[in-house]
């Protein structure tokens, strides 16, 4: 006799609920992770300040770098839209609101990590004029205000915004949105170098834990915060 196709799939597919569960609890370990995987690969984080100049001195760092970045923020827009979940009963306006404005500041600064090559490509070629030239193209006012303002700050403030909420919806500790403030928010105020590794880490810890509680939640508890919202 011939399985029912409808009850030989695996149990995480016959179950969209389970699956975005899971699917929100990973992504928010795995996004901040490969931001921290970025920091430390990163030539800039440990080379010259001049972001050209180490870039055009170890090209294939710069081009691991740029991707981890690029699916870090990617994949971080998704587990917002999944996290947003755990608001379904307090601050469901403020999370849509906020929510949308993170997500479309993670993907402008996924699209904005394809400048890294670029920079690491004019480092090797005119180590002289790198930084000018780099400068320039991200002074064009389709980079600028395309990729960068205000879209990068709706990415940056949106996520510890968020963390704070899930906090105050009760499924984070009150360490978490602190971590998760001075992760994000540190990277305006402290150059980027090694203390940006620490500052990453700070971030992933923050999200982590939160992905950790949604992983752990039963299938019953998850399903009810969305008929706590009806």
């Amino acid at each position: 006799m011939l399985d029912n196709p409808a009850t030989s799939r695996p149990t995480l597919l016959r179950s969209p609920a389970r699956f975005r569960r899971i699917a929100t609890g990973s992504l928010l370990i795995l996004a901040p992770l490969l931001a921290v995987i970025a920091a430390a690969v990163d030539p800039g984080t440990w080379g010259d300040d001049r972001e050209a100049v180490s870039y055009g001195a170890n090209p294939a760092l710069a081009q691991v770098e740029s991707v981890l970045y690029h699916w870090s923020w990617l994949l971080m827009a998704l587990a917002m839209v999944g996290m947003l979940r755990l608001l379904a009963r307090k601050g469901v306006i403020f999370g849509h609101v906020v929510g949308t404005l993170t997500v479309l500041g993670a993907i402008n600064l996924s699209a904005l990590m394809l400048t890294d090559p670029v920079e690491w490509w004019f480092g090797q070629h005119y180590p002289a004029e790198a930084e000018r030239l780099t400068h320039e193209m991200l002074g064009l006012p389709s980079t600028t205000f395309g990729y960068q303002m205000p879209w990068m700050f709706f990415a940056v403030f949106g996520v510890p915004l968020l963390v704070a909420a899930v906090w105050r919806a009760g499924f984070a500790h009150w360490w978490v949105p602190l971590a998760a403030a001075a992760g994000y928010l540190g990277f305006m105020f402290v150059p980027y170098g090694p203390a940006s590794l620490a500052l990453s880490a700070l971030s992933a810890l923050a999200l982590g834990t939160i992905g950790l509680r949604v992983l752990r939640m039963s299938e019953l508890e998850w399903e009810s915060l969305a008929a706590g919202s009806k």
